[in-house]
């Protein structure tokens, strides 16, 4: 590793598994303290312990991201007493992905996934500019996904809450860039979770076929692709939706 995130700080929601917990594994083997956080205690300290075992620096900050400021407050507040009081780097990973469709949602469904994906980061981000901008600067990585360009015909809810996570990005960027803060997102391709093994059946591989990777990918990229942006590497890019997908969107690569 290149250490490029040595003393930086780091808060990753949604970082107990899968993109959240390669993200967090990925910064603090950069050099950044990361707080991992989640609902779940166990899988957290987890996290926290293969980070620690590998020579890194992380502590855990159990979180319930329902959408109410509230919720947001106590975990900023928490990260940042766990931190010392300043925050460098902020992931809004943290989501939900309840199978729908438009005659099945109801009020109740849209509420969860407007509030955990739209809110939650709204609410987190209100939260800390604040401190970032009192120190000088950070930088903000907010997961949008690929199906808020393609549509498809399942969870349209969930698409549309990622969208909007994609929109405040550039609205962030506009609003906090010049004091300090970059504000870039991420957009994965289809990404095999970790607990599928190689030789199982992944549904999602489908969707790769014609493209120029023609397998689907591994949360490893998307960490990559999240020190990247969170480095002094990447200085001057704002507010970008950075495509991480193997060309699902930009090429088809079939004859």
């Amino acid at each position: 590793m290149t250490h490029r995130l040595n003393g930086r700080t780091a808060l990753v929601t949604g970082s107990t598994s899968n993109i959240g917990r390669a993200i967090a594994t990925a910064l603090a083997a950069e050099g950044a303290h990361v707080i991992v956080s989640g609902r779940d205690a166990g899988r957290g300290e987890e996290v926290v312990r293969e980070i620690r075992e590998s020579g890194g620096r992380a502590d855990f900050a159990q979180a319930e991201l329902d959408g109410s400021p509230e919720q947001s407050r106590e975990l900023a507040e928490r990260a940042l007493t766990l931190l010392g009081g300043r925050l460098d780097i902020l992931v809004n990973n943290a989501g939900v992905y309840p199978p729908h469709t438009t005659l099945s949602a109801d009020g109740d469904l849209f509420d969860r996934i407007f509030g955990v994906n739209v809110k939650a980061p709204f609410f987190l981000m209100q939260a800390v500019t604040p401190s970032m901008i009192a120190a000088g600067g950070g930088a903000v990585i907010n997961l949008g996904s690929w199906i808020t360009t393609r549509g498809v015909a399942s969870s349209p809810l969930y698409s549309a809450s990622k969208g909007a996570v994609e929109t405040l990005t550039r609205a962030w960027a506009a609003e906090f860039g010049a004091r300090g803060v970059r504000v870039n997102a991420i957009s994965p391709g289809v990404i095999r979770p970790p607990e599928i093994g190689p030789d199982a059946v992944f549904p999602g591989e489908v969707l790769m076929a014609g493209s120029p990777a023609g397998a689907a990918g591994h949360p490893d990229a998307i960490a990559a692709a999240a020190v990247y942006l969170a480095s002094d590497d990447a200085a001057f890019v704002h507010g970008t939706v950075l495509d991480v997908d193997g060309g699902r969107l930009s090429v088809h690569a079939a004859a």
